[in-house]
């Protein structure tokens, strides 16, 4: 007699990744209709009543980036999230290796200087740090150095709590206490052993740091008086309510490089975190839970 042998098992695999892929469907068309309409815009001559422009042209791309102000907005832009990128790093690793290794106390203090940018407003900060350099350093009032390191104190806690994660991660605890033991200085520690076994999370926090940066326009406004970056261009083209000289095509092409920039970065991350597993020491393989190599 056969026995009919029912498998909810694999019906319910197949549906649960059909519910799956419709979401990423569904998020993926979200997320790409508007990017694929504001590319459409910045070719386009005109666009009103029809569900397509009117025309196409190369003109606004060309004009976008022939423009010298919005060359200088992209190079002070790159520049000023670069370096908050930098200083953040350089700060955060020390300061995070010392919290977790060498001194336990100081710990709370980190973790609220990182709460600190989440729990004020930007504006806020700004102003009191344009307070504060008047009274202590007013030459560096509306300069560059001052807008960087604005932007390297509200992109910490971006920097600190990926490091933070990739050091729990990697057991730098037990790590140091190894180092330390073949007689190795902090210095060396966080050079050799700190720093290449949370490569992941350093480049994950300098990602977000670069793009926190790249972005912000309430600190560049407030503090950087007389310096043009990409929010602050894109930010005047939307207030100028007229499309003058196609302008908001312009801002179009802008936002389309900007995504670029961004969507790059993010792949370069990606392809670096890929398959990335915890040195114990430099040059010593690691081992999975069996304990093989």
């Amino acid at each position: 007699m056969a026995v009919n042998i029912r498998r909810p098992a694999a019906r319910d695999h197949g549906a649960s990744r059909l519910a799956r892929n419709l979401f990423f469907g569904a998020a993926l068309f979200y997320f790409c209709v508007p990017m694929v309409a504001v590319l459409i815009y910045s070719f386009s001559t005109r666009w009103t009543a029809n569900v397509l422009p009117d025309g196409y042209t190369l003109q606004w791309w060309q004009a976008t980036i022939s423009d010298h102000r919005i060359q200088s907005a992209f190079s002070t832009s790159i520049s000023l999230a670069t370096l908050t990128a930098l200083i953040d790093i350089a700060v955060v690793v020390p300061a995070a290796y010392w919290s977790r290794v060498r001194n336990a106390r100081i710990r709370p203090v980190v973790e609220v200087a990182a709460a600190i940018p989440f729990a004020l407003p930007y504006v806020v900060i700004a102003f009191g740090l344009m307070q504060f350099s008047g009274v202590v350093a007013p030459q560096f009032q509306g300069t560059f150095p001052l807008l960087v390191a604005g932007h390297a104190a509200i992109a910490f806690p971006f920097v600190y709590w990926a490091v933070d994660g990739a050091m729990a991660a990697a057991g730098i605890e037990r790590l140091s206490e190894t180092a330390e033991a073949c007689g190795a200085s902090p210095f060396q520690i966080i050079r050799r052993v700190v720093v290449p076994n949370i490569s992941s999370g350093l480049v994950t926090g300098g990602l977000l740091s670069f793009a926190a940066s790249f972005g912000e326009f309430a600190m560049a406004q407030i503090i950087g008086r007389g310096l043009d970056t990409v929010p602050l261009w894109s930010a005047e083209m939307i207030r100028s309510y007229t499309d003058t000289a196609g302008s908001y095509n312009r801002l179009a092409v802008v936002t389309l490089l900007t995504f670029a920039v961004l969507f790059v970065l993010s792949a370069v991350v990606v392809y670096w975190n890929r398959g990335q597993t915890v040195r114990l020491l430099p040059g010593a393989a690691a081992t999975d839970e069996g304990g093989r190599r």
